[in-house]
């Protein structure tokens, strides 16, 4: 799932992208060009990131009970192995994004990090995949 470090470069300074937890429709990687306040795409990331970790650790304690029952159906433990797989995908795409992120900040770059108490929506004239420019 490595996907290089992809940079976009507007002038002279260099921002890392940010890999979000969502595919493109053609199945593609989907990056975000992220501001400094941590705009509205990069909380709805966020949370789109935590609800896929919580599910993936439903899914691994559902797929456990199926697991542990020797008689558990083929069917029943093929479901849980095709689910756990689709688990094991989100979970490693939020970890790369939050691996280049910490990099990008050791780096000394900008943390889009979203600031929690901030609720504000999108500012107007925004675009979907950009955030601040």
């Amino acid at each position: 799932m490595e996907h290089g470090h992809p940079k976009w470069h507007p002038t002279d300074d260099t921002t890392t992208l940010r890999l979000l937890p969502w595919p493109s429709p053609e199945g593609k990687p989907c990056y975000l060009v992220p501001d400094e306040e941590g705009g509205y795409l990069s909380r709805l990331a966020d949370q789109m990131e935590e609800e896929l970790l919580t599910t993936g650790t439903d899914v691994l304690g559902l797929a456990r009970e199926v697991l542990d029952d020797p008689a558990s159906p083929y069917t029943e433990v093929r479901y849980a192995g095709i689910r756990l797989a689709e688990c094991l995908t989100d979970a490693l795409r939020v970890a790369e994004s939050r691996g280049l992120r910490l990099s990008a900040r050791d780096a000394g770059e900008p943390d889009d990090s979203p600031n929690t108490t901030d609720t504000a929506e999108p500012k107007p004239g925004r675009g979907p995949h950009t955030e601040g420019r």
